[in-house]
Order: C-alpha cells, then sequence, then structure tokens
C-alpha cells in the first residue's frame, strides 16, 4: 500500500497508536519493533482491541485482511507524518537545543493556546518516533503545531526537520551535552545548527536570543526575529520575575536561566498576536512538574527537585543559580551525568570543584562517575548508600538541591527527605 492510500486510511478518524495496551477506537495500530518488543506480535490483538488497521513489517503476522504488510514500520509511519505535515496549512515552529527545550515548549504552548488552537510535542516524544507521532496528533482544528526534537548525534535534527518542515525555529542554548554522540561542543553546535541549515534552506524564520553571540553568529544569513527588547529580567530569588511593556510577570520558575526560556515564549506570543494579558496569566500559570525544578515544601526542608536530566551545562547553570538564592543554610544533592564520553571525569572533577567553590553547608555527590571523580567521604557509588546515610542523619532545615541525569532517579529521595 502507498503512502496516500494509507493517509486516505489514517484521514478518516486522525488516530494512530502505537501500544497495543492501549488501543484506542478506529486507530490505525502501527507495530514498531524495539530492543525489548516486537510490534508486529501485537497486531492481530490491536485489531481485536478495536483498531480499525494495523501495519506490519513482518508477513508471519499478516492474518487478517486489514493488517497492512509495508517494508518498513518506523519509516512508514514517518513518511506518513510527512506527508500529512504539507496537508497541514498552519505554522509550525521547531524546537531544538542543548538545555530546556520541553519548558520552553510547554511555555510557548501555554502562551499560544490563549488565542490559537495549539497541538505541541506531548512530554519529550522529541525523536524519530516522537516527532511523527506529534505531526499525527494535529487535526484540521489545529492553528499551530510545536514540534520538539532531540539529537544525540549529527544528521538527527536535520531528518527530523525533513519529516516535520518547520515555518519557524528555536534553538535554546548550544550546551555540553550528549558529548558521547556529539565528539564536542563543536559538535553540539554543529547538530543543533541544522535547524538553522534548514530554516535558511527553505527561507524560513528563526526566533533568536540576541544576548546569546553563539545564536547571533549562526543566524547571521537567516530571517531572525530577535527577543522583544521590552523584556527585560529583574530577579529570580527565587523566582524569575521580569518586566515587559512597562508591566511585571511573576513567575513559578527558578533560576535566572530560565528567563530565556520565558522570553522566547513572550516573543512568539507577541509575534502571533496574543495579547499582554493572556500572555502574562499564560506564564504565570505555568507550573513545571515532572522533576523539572519544582520546588517541594517538606516538614522539615524546602527541596528544588531538578532530576529529569543533567550535563555539565545544565549542572554549572543551576549550581551557580542555587548559589545566588537567599538561603543561609543550603545543601546540593548530585547525581551522575549521563552520555559525557571521553570527558566524563573530567567533567564531574570540575563539578565537584565548582561545588567546592561555594559556601553551601552541605554537599553530596552521588553515583559511580563521581566516585572515580574523588574520594571524599561525602560521596556515594548509588543512591541505596546515599538513602541508607539520610536514614541515619536526616538533612532538617535546608534549602536543598537534587539534581542528576534521569537514570539516577533522584526523585526517590523524596520518600526519606522530610
Amino acid at each position: 500500500m502507498n503512502i496516500k492510500s494509507l493517509y486516505n486510511l489514517y484521514s478518516k478518524h486522525f488516530l494512530i497508536d502505537t501500544d497495543s495496551r492501549k488501543i484506542r477506537s478506529k486507530a490505525i495500530f502501527f507495530a514498531l519493533k524495539g530492543e525489548q518488543f516486537n510490534g508486529n506480535k501485537f497486531a492481530e490483538e490491536a485489531i481485536n482491541l478495536g483498531a480499525s488497521y494495523a501495519v506490519i513489517d513482518e508477513k508471519p503476522y499478516k492474518t487478517l485482511p486489514n493488517i497492512i504488510l509495508v517494508d518498513d514500520v518506523l519509516k512508514t509511519l514517518q513518511k506518513l507524518a510527512n506527508f500529512h505535515r504539507k496537508t497541514l496549512d498552519i505554522p509550525i515552529i521547531g524546537i531544538t537545543g542543548s538545555n530546556g527545550k520541553t519548558t520552553t515548549k510547554e511555555l510557548i504552548s501555554a502562551v499560544l493556546s490563549k488565542k490559537h488552537r495549539t497541538t505541541a510535542t506531548f512530554g519529550n516524544y522529541n525523536n524519530h518516533i516522537g516527532v511523527p507521532l506529534t505531526l499525527l496528533s494535529m487535526t484540521n482544528l489545529t492553528q499551530i503545531g510545536i514540534v520538539e526534537m532531540g539529537a544525540n548525534n549529527q544528521k538527527e535534527i536535520q531528518f527530523l526537520c525533513s519529516i516535520c518542515e518547520p515555518d519557524y525555529g528555536y534553538i535554546t542554548n548550544f550546551g555540553k551535552a550528549h558529548l558521547e554522540g556529539f565528539g564536542s561542543i563543536k559538535g553540539v553546535i554543529k547538530g543543533k545548527s541544522e535547524l538553522y541549515d534548514f530554516l535558511k534552506e527553505n527561507n524560513k524564520t528563526a526566533f533568536i536570543n540576541p544576548n546569546d553571540t553563539l545564536q547571533t553568529c549562526k543566524t547571521r544569513n537567516i530571517n531572525c526575529i530577535p527577543f522583544d527588547y521590552s523584556l527585560k529580567f529583574i530577579e529570580a530569588t527565587p523566582f524569575v520575575k521580569l518586566s515587559f511593556k512597562s508591566n511585571f510577570i511573576h513567575s513559578n520558575l527558578i533560576g535566572e536561566y530560565n528567563y530565556s526560556n520565558i522570553a522566547v515564549a513572550c516573543t512568539i506570543g507577541n509575534y502571533f498576536k496574543v495579547s499582554f494579558k493572556d500572555i502574562k496569566k499564560a506564564i504565570e500559570s505555568y507550573v513545571p512538574n515532572n522533576n523539572r525544578s519544582q520546588i517541594i515544601e517538606k516538614k522539615e526542608n524546602r527541596i528544588i527537585l531538578d532530576a529529569y536530566n543533567a550535563n555539565p551545562t545544565s549542572m554549572r547553570v543551576a549550581i551557580q543559580s542555587f548559589s545566588s538564592m537567599k538561603g543561609n543554610s543550603k545543601a546540593v544533592i548530585l547525581g551522575d551525568m549521563f552520555e559525557i564520553g571521553e570527558s566524563s571525569l573530567q567533567e564531574h572533577k570540575e563539578i565537584i570543584d565548582l561545588v567546592s567553590s561555594m559556601n553551601f553547608r552541605r554537599s553530596f555527590f552521588i553515583g559511580k562517575n563521581f566516585f572515580q571523580a574523588t574520594s571524599s567521604n561525602n560521596t556515594f557509588k548509588t543512591l541505596e548508600d546515599f538513602k541508607n546515610y539520610l536514614e541515619k542523619f536526616p538533612l532538617k532545615g535546608q534549602l536543598i538541591l537534587i539534581k542528576g541525569s534521569r537514570g539516577m532517579c533522584l526523585e526517590k529521595l523524596m520518600k526519606v527527605i522530610d
């Protein structure tokens, strides 16, 4: 079956499912494969659960007339998404960067949704599967699309751009993230700038932070819309406050580093004719969740939980921002940073040195990488080791920053910190 014919089936209900345990009535089930599963095996089950069709790429599983055999299920999903994108007469905003992609996407979506029917990437579904699914979740009711794009190797952003064909783009920043795949910070800049390359080649437009010299340098020959110059950072004590058109916006986001995330959301909202009143309301009502810079009040301590992800750039910025916050008794609990490659040991040592230069009351480091980087008695090889320590020596009366890579699962500390 060719893509056009498959699209005719999809356009009857605009429903795509990839999990046979969560089949919606009339959806098309795409039998994707992973390291631990083979979706082909569940095609017939998906039909029995209510799917109109199932798309497979292994002939033995074509057991029903409405099971469609293709050469490659994933490639078919991607081609279908691009075909659908070409039918959508709406602006699509592509977002990438080393840090802050999801927060920025959610802020932009919150602002634009005040005036326009907006469809944005769900959670952080920002890869070669998530981007097609985001596009295919857009219907003829969608007025603006927002697509988050993640990458840990060269050419990935280029490929995702070829699927979603953004009209506008924004790169949050260039940082030391996924160095294992990109090889170096130069590799990161080159890889993320593939979004700029697409915008330039197709005469599209970039939103940029004019205070970021790398962004201004990389976008010289591209149509650019800089942050609204009336946006001014006021303070982050701990929540970011800024002025906009002689008014103030009081956000629920901590750290000066979140200024640019808020600023681009305001700029894009203003560009798409959202009123200042609605922009302010959207920003001020947005509360981070899912372990992203959440402030959690406990009985004995106040915690900043930033356990969603970490790399040397985001870790350094978070520590510096935490240091500037008001509070006499501060503690940092840091977990390993992953996917850094050959520079891992050095990067972890530099974070330890940075923390040592600050006047924090307590500091703790968790994980094999930190354990390798120092022999101090405030370092723990595993999370369980540190949890056991806290049960014997609980923290009290502290403002605590908890940050580490997703795989460290530092949010589990919430059960042992009062």
